[in-house]
């Protein structure tokens, strides 16, 4: 069984103990799992606030920003256009895998993903709660129109000939799927607008400073206060949005089971916390279950 080795918790036990205490958690079944940027670190995707976050020191889009400047927007959708290849190239890991598999063994009752990505559902994953939106779909701010990503790759790629091939100095792609570029390259950049009205196009995801749409928060709560355990998965709870259901299972009663690299927000209301690599950790985990039911 693949070893999982501790990274900075100051536990009463150590990394097999705590395994073996989320496999018991699991194996209650009715998990519902949130899972962040930490999990697709692995699929090549970085995140803002882990090991790659700080090493590119991203600074992300704001939609105030977005909203209120053409130039911004240009500049957006100029990095973003040579991102989209890099987030289309990616491939589940092992572990968005073994949450499916998590998922078909009827142990996982439900999931939210505060990722963009899709990872979950290219893995195989149903009915995933996509907490911030996709970068698969583009929506217009004017008349509420959504359509795929792919149509308007299409279309900039016409209003745009050749442009990939100029902007030479692309950098690494960043956490919400743009990359950096220079500023006279993203000037000669053309952006097209909503084929139904003629209206401004945005990646149908919530930036920083755009709230969580309150349907979809109500969703997330209720799945939470009816589960048998959270287990958040790559996710350092800095920010409220993920952070307030780990609150909330507290809040409840539920039990709730963490592993990330490094300490999280969330720490102090978790059953069992483990620092530790999250592929490896979760393959491990299918294996600690299996060993139970042979």
């Amino acid at each position: 069984m693949t070893q999982v080795v501790e990274g900075g918790y100051a536990g009463e036990f150590g990394a097999g103990a705590r395994l073996r205490s989320l496999a018991e958690l699991v194996a209650e079944g009715d998990v519902v799992v949130l899972s962040g940027a930490g999990l697709s670190t692995e699929s090549g995707i970085p995140d803002y606030r882990g090991e790659t976050g700080r090493r590119r020191r991203a600074e992300p889009m704001t939609y105030q920003t977005f909203t209120g400047s053409a130039v911004a927007r240009r500049r957006y959708w100029a990095r973003s256009h040579l991102g989209w290849r890099h987030i289309t190239a990616a491939h589940p890991n092992t572990g968005h895998r073994a949450v499916a598999e998590l998922q078909r063994r009827g142990l996982v009752s439900g999931i939210i993903t505060q990722n963009v990505d899709g990872l979950h559902q290219a893995a195989g994953a149903r009915d995933v709660i996509e907490l911030h939106g996709a970068l698969s779909r583009v929506v217009c701010l004017a008349c509420g129109d959504r359509s795929a990503r792919e149509r308007l790759d299409e279309r900039l790629r016409a209003a745009n000939p050749g442009w990939e091939a100029r902007a030479a100095d692309a950098g690494a792609v960043n956490p919400d799927g743009d990359v950096v570029i220079g500023d006279a390259d993203a000037e000669t950049f053309r952006v097209v607008d909503c084929e139904r009205c003629g209206g401004v196009l945005k990646p149908d995801v919530i930036f920083f400073g755009e709230n969580v749409p309150p349907g979809r928060v109500q969703d997330c709560y209720a799945l939470t206060e009816g589960a048998g355990a959270l287990l958040v998965l790559g996710s350092s709870l800095t920010v409220l949005s993920g952070y307030r259901f780990v609150r909330r299972a507290a809040e409840h009663g539920v039990p709730v089971g963490i592993v990330n690299r490094g300490a999280t927000r969330g720490d102090e209301h978790a059953l069992v916390t483990l620092d530790a690599p999250l592929g490896a950790t979760l393959q491990a985990l299918l294996g600690e279950l299996d060993d139970r039911v042979s």
